[in-house]
C-alpha cells in the first residue's frame, strides 16, 4: 500500500529511544521527513545518520526526504517552541506530530499524593497540549495533518501500580477524543496508538521493578506477563511503528477519535 505521506513533515516527540523511535523509522521508510526530537543530542545525532544513510538516497530521496535531530526538553513550554521552530525552519510546516514522552513512576492509586496527580497532567497532558497548540493551526489551514498519541493500554483497561500513568493518560485520551471532532471537518485527524508489552527499555524497567518487589526474577516475570498475552509474546517496536505510519498516512484520512490497542490481545475488551 502506498501510505501517501512521501515529502510530509514530521515532529515524533521523545524519539531518541523507544517506541518515539520505532514510529520515527517507520515514517522516514516512507519518505516522510524526520525531526528526531528529545534530550539526548548526541543519540538524536545518531539516529538522523542512520535514517539518511538508509533513506535519503534513491527512490525515497528523490521525495525530499531528511532527517534533522533536536535536542530539547518538550515537558517546559521553552523546549516545545524551540522543537517546533526548529522543525519548521529545517524541515518545513509540520503535517505529522507524533506526541509521545516518558511515563511518570510506578505507584498504588491509595498511595497517590497531591504531587503525583499534579505530575500526572504535568508529564502526560501539558506538554502534549502544547504541542498540538503549536502545530494545529497550520495544519488546520493547509487542510491536512495527523496528530497521533502514543498512549497505553491502561487507557482501556488502567494497569496494576500505574495509578499516575492511568489518571495522565486517560485525561489526555479525553482531551484528543474532544479535539477530534472538532477538527475532522478540516481533514485533520487525531487518534492514539496503545501498545501493550511492547519491547522496549521502559517495558524492560517495569519488568525489573516488578521482579524486585515481589522478590523473584526477571525471566520469572517475563514469563508470568507473556502468559497474560493471548500472542505469548511481547510485540516488536517495529510492529507498533508500522501501525503508527498508517494512521498517519493518506488512505487513513477517515480514521480519527480512534484509540487503537496494538497489544496483542492483551486486552480482552473489544
Amino acid at each position: 500500500m502506498d501510505l501517501g505521506i512521501a515529502g510530509k513533515t514530521a515532529l515524533v516527540a521523545a524519539s531518541t529511544g523507544g517506541l518515539g523511535l520505532a514510529v520515527a523509522r517507520a515514517l522516514a521508510a516512507e519518505g516522510v521527513r524526520v525531526a528526531i526530537v528529545g534530550r539526548r543530542r548526541d543519540r538524536a545525532k545518531e539516529i538522523v545518520e542512520e535514517l539518511q544513510a538508509a533513506y535519503g538516497t534513491g527512490s525515497l530521496g528523490a521525495t525530499g526526504f531528511d532527517a534533522v535531530a533536536i535536542e530539547a526538553d518538550l515537558t517546559t513550554p521553552e523546549g516545545i517552541e524551540s522543537a517546533v521552530q526548529q522543525t519548521v525552519a529545517d524541515l518545513g510546516p509540520i503535517d505529522i506530530l507524533v506526541l509521545n514522552g516518558p511515563g511518570p513512576k510506578p505507584g498504588a492509586a491509595a498511595t497517590l499524593s497531591s504531587d503525583d496527580i499534579g505530575a500526572a497532567f504535568d508529564l502526560l497532558v501539558k506538554p502534549h497540549h502544547s504541542l498540538v497548540s503549536h502545530v494545529l493551526p497550520g495544519m488546520r489551514k493547509r487542510r491536512w495533518g495527523r496528530i497521533l498519541a502514543i498512549g497505553s493500554s491502561g487507557v482501556t483497561a488502567p494497569l496494576p501500580n500505574l495509578a499516575v500513568s492511568n489518571t495522565g493518560r486517560a485525561a489526555l485520551a479525553g482531551y484528543l477524543k474532544t479535539l477530534a471532532a472538532e477538527v475532522a471537518l478540516d481533514e485533520v485527524t487525531v487518534n492514539l496508538l496503545l501498545p501493550g508489552r511492547i519491547a522496549t527499555d521502559r517495558v524492560a524497567q517495569l519488568d525489573h521493578a516488578a521482579a524486585k518487589r515481589r522478590g523473584t526474577t526477571l525471566e520469572d516475570i517475563q514469563l508470568e506477563s507473556r502468559k497474560t498475552i493471548p500472542a505469548r509474546r511481547y510485540g516488536e517496536p517495529g510492529e507498533f511503528g508500522a501501525a503508527a505510519a498508517f494512521l498517519c498516512s493518506a488512505p487513513a484520512s477517515y480514521i480519527t477519535g480512534v484509540a487503537l490497542r496494538c497489544d496483542g490481545g492483551l486486552i480482552r475488551s473489544l
